[in-house]
């Protein structure tokens, strides 16, 4: 283990931390950050991005599952006083009760919880107009893929209704200490629209009609209990659209016109 760790990594939770400084400018340029900004942090991990935005804006809502950090990232973050300190599972917490709510999402996220916690954030945290998040680089890749490629899956649809990407960075695996044994990259995306009418039924539907890859859409969404076959096919046909499509040939709008068709 390197000794410019202060601590050794809990392997059960998958922690990488960021160790290499260089980064932090390629977030700081991709997240745009402002004086002003008040920014979600998930995964501090010793602290190292949270002592650089705590110095650059407004607050700072660090989030860390690991309570046996804590003594690392108070020393780290000593007469910071503008960083909350909040020790919980991010994907059970409240956020959106955290004030003043955040603007930003910024953050080197455990790779394990990365998708739920961007997917849940798009509607669970309307307060958040940026994204400049680290994950692993086929989740990145995932996010923004293209309709009929093999990334293009539910997550896709969901962030390309509501986001458009701003920024892309490869990161090298040894930033981070122990460096992982997979790819990383920086994606940045905001916030472009509201939330279309119904997104609740479009991420189920979403999320049904993936459930079965290899199935054409209708077969996917009986199989996963969402729609009957035959009403899910006429729901299509509707749309000016096969009944024998499969879902990773709709394009992210064809979600929210065929959830329409089916409420």
């Amino acid at each position: 283990m390197s000794a410019r760790l202060p601590v050794v990594p809990n392997r059960e939770l998958g922690q990488h931390f960021l160790a290499d400084e260089n980064i932090l400018g390629v977030i700081g340029r991709l997240a745009e950050l402002e004086q002003s900004d008040v920014v979600l942090e998930i995964g501090p991990g010793l602290g190292v991005l949270t002592r650089y935005l705590a110095d650059r804006v407004a607050r700072v809502h660090a989030v860390e599952l690991d309570r046996a950090l804590e003594p690392h990232l108070r020393a780290a973050l000593e007469g910071r006083g503008n960083v909350e300190l909040v020790f919980g599972d991010a994907v059970r917490l409240d956020l959106a009760a955290l004030r003043p709510r955040p603007t930003k999402l910024v953050a080197n996220l455990p790779y394990s919880v990365a998708t739920p916690l961007v997917v849940e954030s798009l509607d669970g945290l309307p307060s958040v107009e940026r994204w400049c998040v680290m994950v692993q680089r086929e989740v990145a890749d995932r996010f923004f893929a293209a309709p009929g490629t093999k990334a293009y899956g539910a997550v896709s649809v969901l962030v390309q209704l509501i986001a458009e990407r701003t920024g892309f960075h490869p990161v090298a695996r040894t930033v981070f200490r122990p460096p992982p044994n997979v790819d990383s990259a920086l994606v940045a995306f905001r916030r472009r629209s509201d939330l279309p009418a119904g997104y609740a039924e479009v991420k189920r539907l979403a999320e049904a009609a993936f459930a079965h890859r290899r199935k054409t859409l209708p077969n996917s969404l009986e199989l996963a209990g969402y729609a009957g076959r035959d009403r899910a096919a006429r729901a299509l046909e509707a749309l000016g659209l096969p009944p024998a499509t499969r879902a990773e040939r709709l394009a992210p709008a064809d979600f929210v016109g065929l959830a329409e068709q089916l409420a």
